[in-house]
């Protein structure tokens, strides 16, 4: 297993803490991780990104530079990477802020109007999880119950009591598209 991951937003949208949980989930399916984050002087608004390196080997550097998995939040940040994924790689774009669509066909990319989802089901500023769980769905890069372990240890103390509309909204990207039958 060999992944490397860019997510990329404007500061505020939970793009580093999108980061720690796919660290989190590395560590505990006992891989080699790395969590590299980037961000702007601005507190929020400003441009954020982080860099996640999840191995079977040893890693050579945190910095990603030709992610096969990229997750964009805004435009800014889909124009700035969509070039740099590798062939075959897997993009995951919040359609709700990004307007473009990929003209290479040489990539997985998957649509998810992220922040609308998120506002729609009471759940403003979790688009970022909604996100993380279509990219679940379609790398299944580690198995659902770790992602949700992750979720609890990432989440800090003060925050615990969202960790269940964390997980709705992390479901609700897993589910995006599918038809649900009762």
């Amino acid at each position: 297993m060999r992944y490397d991951i860019i997510l990329a937003g404007f500061g505020g949208q939970g793009i580093l803490f999108a980061g720690k949980i796919l660290a989190h989930i590395g560590l505990l399916a006992n891989k080699e991780v790395s969590w590299l984050p980037s961000y702007g002087p601005e507190m929020r608004g400003g441009t954020a990104n982080c860099s996640v390196c999840l191995y079977d080997e040893p890693i050579g550097s945190p910095q990603v530079t030709r992610p096969n998995i990229f997750v964009a939040m805004n435009q800014p940040s889909y124009d700035k990477f969509i070039d740099k994924v590798k062939p075959n790689g897997t993009v995951i774009v919040d359609s709700t802020m990004v307007s473009h669509k990929s003209k290479r066909e040489d990539i997985n990319v998957c649509y998810v109007p992220a922040t609308e989802i998120a506002q729609q089901n009471g759940l403003k500023g979790m688009a970022n999880l909604v996100l993380l769980g279509q990219l679940f769905e379609m790398t299944k890069v580690i198995s659902v119950e770790m992602a949700k372990k992750a979720l609890e240890k990432t989440i800090p103390a003060k925050k615990k009591n969202l960790l269940g509309s964390n997980i709705q909204a992390f479901e609700l990207g897993r589910t995006f598209g599918k038809k649900i039958t009762a």
